[in-house]
């Protein structure tokens, strides 16, 4: 076997993957006799997280770990893959996970897995699965039962169910700050008593202390709207002596963009804790060219000292509930109370309104496409545009979407297409900025095969590498690379993986660079990117030529994780 030299950054592209037109990458031996390895990737072009240019070499893993890395390393490998003309990488981290909303009952995590992605940061957008304000003595039978959902006593218990599942991914946690104050509160819209403050102020800290990667906010949703920057500020100071940041999905994205930026800046500021804006946006076309204005406010926050960074899916349509068009203050105290109010002669004008105008911001009510419904007779209208849906049965839109949620007990997704797809390259490509999916783990078959869901949880890392990369070039793919290893894995504090590194925990993927892409449309969502052809999950392959391993090697990960 003959060296080939060492790939140019600017040939990259055009020749990686090149050579595997007739041959592919599924060249795998055992060797007899004593191995110096367990399992080598031979004849790589390494692109290692650091932004570095990539260069060609091998990857020797031994026990879990990265043994060794460099150009034709001696010794054999208990098992071998030749791996010429792809790619390889870390494995991949997304920063702004819901993978774990299906974890318990199909551990496979598929739709992660085959992007490439080796471990997901859950509990985002003010919500995790742990603590919650159930009775210990009841955790028993959740324990016992490896398929519970939770919520857990505390995060600590989250993070054992995963270890005692375990997941084919790896998985850290935040701490939810809408959790915390639906304990201490409910869904009440009122300020905090300083007792409640500091109340959850306590949770919070014992969530570090049991693992948390950080904590989060989901200041659209409920109960997390009603709480006060006074009390952001309070319940983010546990953060700080931990160094870990402040994720939130902030108050608003689209017309009061700045002013909600201003906030978490603030809030971030005055706790000394680092900020994470998840998924940051200009919602509505009337609000795309607020990105010069968003991302100045940024660069200037992290030129003055603060800890700022902030990530995107690449998509133009955000998913949420339906109940987001709705506003926050008729979803005071709770679904029950929403729902009573659409029909109320003293509040149903005024919330219709305010509904109204939400929809036109995005574009109408074709831009609102239903994504998933609880009530069985309404399970055609998943995937459908909602005007188009409520046309095709002589409903008037707003009173279609107000009879999906009384059906389903207000349980109903929606996908809202709103985003400009100039801005999202920027996004991506800025220096603050990295990708996660903000999505879930789906299958194309089993448990994990539910409703509509949005492409991005079966897309995003793929589409980042082939759409922005490869098509646009609104990036060198060895800075999206970056940007989906090291960056977050720095922001989370996993010190021990996110870079291709002697000692470091064997998250590997390898990916071929001229063919990889998302395949999961709007229309058709249940289908697994293409190019992603090798991935190792703490040393174990989970992922090969398109063949899922049956073995799981995924953990539970906490801040400043050094192994076992």
């Amino acid at each position: 076997m003959t060296d080939r030299p060492a790939i140019r950054r600017r040939d990259f592209l055009a020749t990686a993957g090149a050579a595997l037109a007739s041959l592919g990458c599924g060249g795998r031996v055992g060797l007899p006799g004593l191995s110096r390895w367990g399992l080598v990737l031979r004849n790589g072009t390494i692109i290692d997280g650091s932004g570095g240019a990539p260069f060609e070499g091998d990857v020797a893993i031994v026990d879990g770990r990265i043994a060794a890395i460099g150009r034709s390393l001696s010794g054999r490998g208990a098992e071998e893959i030749d791996v010429r003309g792809l790619a390889v990488a870390p494995g991949f981290i997304d920063i702004h996970s819901h993978a774990d909303g299906t974890l318990f009952d199909d551990p496979r995590a598929e739709s992660v897995i085959r992007q490439g992605v080796t471990t997901v940061i859950v509990g985002q957008d003010g919500g995790s699965r742990g603590p919650s304000r159930e009775d210990p003595s009841a955790r028993t039978q959740i324990r016992r039962s490896l398929r519970a959902q939770g919520p857990f006593q505390s995060l600590g218990d989250f993070l054992a169910a995963v270890d005692a599942l375990p997941p084919a991914v790896n998985v850290a946690s935040m701490v939810g700050l809408g959790t915390v104050r639906g304990i201490v509160i409910g869904n009440d819209d009122r300020p905090a008593t300083p007792a409640e403050v500091t109340r959850m102020q306590s949770l919070v800290s014992a969530a570090i202390a049991h693992g948390a990667c950080g904590a989060s906010s989901g200041l659209e949703y409920i109960p997390g709207a009603f709480a006060s920057q006074e009390e952001l500020i309070a319940l983010c100071e546990p953060l700080a002596a931990a160094k870990l940041p402040y994720a939130t999905h902030m108050r608003n994205e689209d017309d009061r963009l700045l002013d909600s930026l201003d906030e978490s800046i603030a809030v971030a500021r005055l706790a000394g804790c680092p900020l994470q804006v998840s998924h940051l946006k200009t919602q509505g076309p009337r609000n795309w060219p607020k990105i010069d204005a968003a991302l100045d406010r940024l660069e200037k926050a992290r030129a003055s000292g603060l800890d700022v960074a902030f990530d995107r899916y690449p998509y133009v349509a955000y998913q949420t509930g339906l109940t987001n068009l709705f506003p926050a203050w008729s979803r005071d105290g709770g679904t029950e109370r929403f729902l009573a109010r659409l029909r109320d002669s003293a509040t149903a004008a005024r919330i219709r309104d305010e509904a109204l105008a939400k929809v036109e911001l995005i574009g109408g009510w074709d831009n609102v496409q239903i994504t998933s419904v609880s009530n069985e007779t309404d399970r055609a209208a998943e995937g459908q545009r909602l005007g188009a849906w409520a046309k095709a049965s002589g409903a008037d839109p707003y009173e279609a979407a107000v009879g999906l949620l009384e059906r389903s007990g207000g349980s109903v997704g929606m996908v809202g297409f709103a985003m400009s797809e100039d801005n999202i390259a920027r996004f991506l490509a800025h220096p603050l900025g990295m990708v996660c999916s903000d999505g879930g783990a789906f299958a194309t078959e089993g448990p994990a095969r539910r409703g509509h869901p949005h492409p991005r949880s079966l897309g995003s890392f793929p589409r980042v590498l082939g759409h922005y990369v490869r098509d646009r070039r609104a990036l060198p793919l060895e800075d999206a690379v970056r940007k989906m290893s090291a960056f977050p894995a720095s922001r989370v504090r996993l010190t021990d993986r996110g870079m291709l590194r002697q000692g470091l925990a064997a998250d590997v993927v390898v990916f071929d660079p001229a063919t990889v892409t998302d395949r999961a449309t709007f229309a058709e969502p249940f289908s697994y990117a293409e190019g992603i052809r090798v991935v190792i999950v703490n040393g174990v392959p989970a992922l090969r030529d398109g063949e899922r391993a049956e073995r799981r090697a995924g953990r539970a990960l906490r801040p400043v994780e050094q192994g076992r």
